[in-house]
């Protein structure tokens, strides 16, 4: 198949930008002739498996629904541009997407804006809808929803990443018919469990190989001088736990630092946003903060950690940062809510009975946080390798990319 895949963002650090580098990568594999439509000015940086990248020239304002920064662009929220602005940012990536047609389908993300721009463009298409386009600019904006609304009344097929994302679909936009869920993936080849002293090693050569960054000054950069700290922190094995993701106050990184101060535990935290400074301030004794890193720094780091806590206080479209935790070695436990409650309940159901409680905790509840958290650091070398064991096979079977891009086509070739 000839396939465009739109997606109007970067193709590294949060999760749609995983998200569709991914399914280039697989679909370019599996023998697809794939090109991928993006912001990206990096392109080469990332294995798309062969795939073509375009640039389409938006004019210099990007859309968003979470306030980052972006190198030369001019970033406001999508409820926030007035209808001609949104309209001429549809009609320009639909114009690149035309240049490339004749083609067999037209795959992409996001219900806004995605959808209006697959609609555009008078091609086959289907639309991925993430839940971060529903939740923070869609949900209470009349104009919006109805505007996802009748872009997606065109789509042959519309994807969401888990049941829960499929009730905030039906609530956001009202009754869409052809809904597949097909949650997103992980690359179980690349995480991976690792020997502590190799991953420890490959680790602090990903982290050498980083560019300059001096006084931190670009947030989606990592932290200047990781390699020497990281080395200092992760020398000894010591109870460790994991948190990666954007640092915004709906994360729930505060409620992992309040269950960290009664555990004897060290932590780890990666990634960017606007609540980091506040994070820092009050962060537990022996907490570490490196910037944003890639997944050629987590694929090592992860499996240096005991534990990685997912403690969202706001609905999650699906656990891929839990899923990825969970294929490298670190045993993952989420927010028992929303896309969150399905990694844990998939994960838990690879473990003995009496661990299975142990994937999951009360939401916003630092108490229960900790509770499961000494238990998992309890764990004797057997019972930790043991439950390594059941999680990985968990995200093998049921969330690896392959089989996941290979179900996105499925149906409708």
């Amino acid at each position: 198949m000839r396939i465009l895949l739109w997606h109007g963002y970067l193709l590294g650090g949060t999760g749609s930008n995983v998200y569709t580098r991914s399914l280039a990568r697989e679909w370019s594999r599996a023998g697809h002739d794939v090109t991928v439509f993006a912001q990206e000015p990096r392109p080469e940086d990332y294995d798309l498996g062969g795939a073509s990248v375009v640039r389409p020239d938006i004019g210099g304002l990007l859309p968003t629904f979470v306030l980052d920064e972006y190198e030369g662009m001019e970033v406001r929220l999508v409820q926030d541009l007035t209808s001609a602005e949104r309209e001429r940012y549809v009609a320009a990536n639909a114009e690149a997407l035309r240049a490339h047609l004749p083609a067999d389908l037209v795959f992409a993300n996001h219900v806004v804006l995605g959808g209006p721009v697959a609609a555009a463009t008078g091609a086959r298409y289907r639309v991925k809808a993430h839940g971060s386009e529903l939740e923070y600019s869609m949900r209470g904006n009349e104009e919006l929803s109805r505007w996802g609304r009748e872009s997606l009344a065109g789509a042959e097929a519309v994807f969401v990443g888990s049941e829960h994302i499929r009730r905030v679909l039906d609530e956001v936009v009202g009754h869409v018919d052809r809904v597949h869920v097909v949650p997103p993936g992980v690359d179980v080849d690349e995480f991976v469990p690792l020997p502590r002293d190799q991953a420890l090693r490959d680790l602090l050569v990903e982290s050498r190989a980083d560019p300059p960054n001096p006084d931190n000054a670009h947030e989606r950069l990592p932290d200047e001088g990781n390699a020497k700290r990281l080395e200092s922190f992760l020398t000894d094995d010591e109870p460790t736990v994991l948190y990666f993701g954007k640092l915004l106050r709906n994360k729930g990184v505060h409620v992992l630092f309040e269950a960290l101060r009664d555990v004897d535990a060290r932590a780890v935290v990666v990634g960017f946003g606007d609540y980091r400074q506040e994070l820092e301030r009050t962060a537990p004794p022996r907490t570490l903060f490196t910037g944003p890193l890639e997944h050629r720094h987590l694929a090592k780091l992860i499996p240096l950690t005991h534990v990685t806590a997912v403690p969202s206080i706001f609905p999650e479209a699906f656990g891929m940062v839990a899923a990825e935790a969970a294929a490298a070695g670190s045993l993952p436990l989420v927010a028992n809510h929303s896309g969150l409650a399905e990694i844990a309940a998939g994960v838990s159901a690879e473990y003995p009975e009496p661990d299975r409680d142990l994937t999951s905790f009360t939401t916003g509840d630092s108490a229960d946080l900790a509770g499961k958290l000494r238990r998992l650091l309890a764990l004797d070398p057997e019972e930790r390798a043991r439950l390594q064991k059941g999680a990985r096979r968990a995200v093998v079977e049921r969330w690896s990319w392959a089989g996941v891009a290979r179900r996105l086509l499925e149906p409708f070739q």
